[in-house]
């Protein structure tokens, strides 16, 4: 189980690396896409973190299957984020909560961003353990690694 997180960390590492050049958005309009596409991206990931959340506080059943799933759409959108924030849009006024610390921190972003894929990768192991101290840890591993860029990258 651990080999298999490594495996995909170190991919997921490299991935994250190779696309987050960022690109400066060349107009308004092509900002409000880049924004939108953005948005898109972190409103899938809290749709999927939404009922881990509420099995992790108890206030639906745990569901491993339903943590799988979940878990697996995160991974995968974790491996978006980097492409999906390469182009800069903090010299326009678009409607966002980022904050330009994102185009100006890259190295720490892409930090943040392997966090969560290696937290969801942990998850998705946990999951399929179908042991419910460990799933609740490891949706506790990913909610962290969600604040933790919150805090750091998005305006609250």
């Amino acid at each position: 189980m651990k080999k298999s997180i490594l495996a995909l960390t170190i991919s997921s590492s490299l991935v994250v690396a190779t696309a987050s050049l960022a690109q400066p958005a060349s107009s308004e309009k092509h900002a409000i896409y880049a924004t939108e596409l953005r948005q898109s991206i972190f409103k899938l990931l809290g749709s999927n973190m939404g009922p881990l959340g509420a099995m992790a506080k108890g206030k639906i059943p745990l569901d491993a299957k339903v943590v799988e799933k979940n878990a697996v759409r995160i991974n995968q959108l974790s491996l978006m984020i980097a492409d999906y924030t390469r182009t800069d849009t903090s010299k326009f006024d678009v409607k966002t909560e980022a904050l330009a610390k994102i185009w100006q921190e890259p190295e720490h972003f892409n930090k943040d961003i392997n966090k969560l894929t290696i937290a969801s990768s942990a998850l998705i192991a946990a999951a399929k353990s179908n042991n419910e101290s460990e799933i609740k840890k490891a949706i506790g591993g990913v909610g962290k690694t969600c604040g933790g860029c919150h805090d750091d990258f998005k305006e609250e």
